[in-house]
């Protein structure tokens, strides 16, 4: 990935722990990488196709001004998400913001926070078998959608599928979507539970029915394997429910453990 970069841009500005901080203000220093395609604009001398860094240099300081935060944490945070929506060809963006004249009693040249933020690419998995299925899928794509981090790219077919996991019950609506996301998996997976829970979801039976039932089956290539989040996601290679609609709009994505394509591991799965 190509990128641009913005270098100790001075702003004085009101952030700190103590109330002098805020009323009195003092200087930061901001320096910024923006990771972004740049062939298009090379190739064409056209500004349009790339990254102004002069607009995302006054739009640093206008934010940087207009809020005033305690924790340099909290700034760096907040500004590397606006520039992320702000920008739609911003990847990805390497922030540091320096604190030259940190009231802490003791000679120093400067404190620094630094973070890294970027778009993820995540696959989600949508299923139904209680009321009325298809709101409930219809539901989770538009909550998605509506959310401020994220950006539903591709959403499947949905297919009708019989219940999985030997409990008796209603068959299955199910699907899958694309989504690029701001949220680290862990939030992502909050985001999900919030959802269910609008539609009601009870988890009262393990492979029992629910009115929603979302999964994060991959997000980007990480390989995530804790008590309440596994990804890839542990059963995704063995169910056609899942890989018919992901084979749809990802054919080509390599399962990270496996090594395989949707689509292999959908025809594959077929074929037995």
């Amino acid at each position: 990935m190509d990128k641009i970069t913005i270098k100790n841009l001075e702003i004085f500005a009101n952030h700190g722990v103590f109330p002098a901080e805020n009323e009195l203000g003092q200087k930061f220093v901001i320096s910024a990488v923006l990771y972004t395609e740049t062939r298009k604009a090379g190739k064409s001398d056209d500004l349009t196709c790339s990254i102004h860094y002069g607009e995302v240099s006054h739009f640093i300081k206008k934010f940087v001004e207009g809020h005033t935060y305690k924790l340099l944490e909290t700034v760096v945070e907040q500004l590397a998400e606006a520039l992320l929506l702000e920008w739609k060809n911003l990847q990805a963006v390497e922030l540091e913001i320096q604190k030259p004249w940190a009231p802490i009693g003791l000679p120093l040249e400067t404190v620094s926070v630094a973070i890294r933020r970027e778009w993820h690419t995540a696959y989600i998995a949508l299923g139904s078998n209680m009321g009325d299925k298809l709101a409930y899928l219809n539901l989770a794509v538009l909550r998605l959608a509506e959310h401020p981090l994220c950006r539903v790219t591709k959403v499947s077919d949905y297919l009708l599928t019989e219940p999985y996991g030997g409990v008796e019950q209603d068959d299955f609506l199910n699907g899958a979507l694309e989504l690029q996301t701001l949220l680290p998996p862990e939030e992502l997976l909050d985001l999900l539970h919030e959802i269910e829970q609008e539609a009601h979801r009870e988890r009262l039976v393990h492979w029992g029915p629910r009115t929603l039932d979302l999964d994060i089956l991959l997000y980007d290539d990480e390989i995530i394997d804790t008590p309440d989040l596994h990804i890839p996601h542990i059963e995704l290679h063995k169910r056609d429910f899942v890989l018919i609609p992901l084979a749809q709009i990802a054919p080509y994505r390599r399962h990270p453990l496996l090594g395989r394509t949707m689509l292999e591991l959908k025809e594959s799965l077929q074929e037995l």
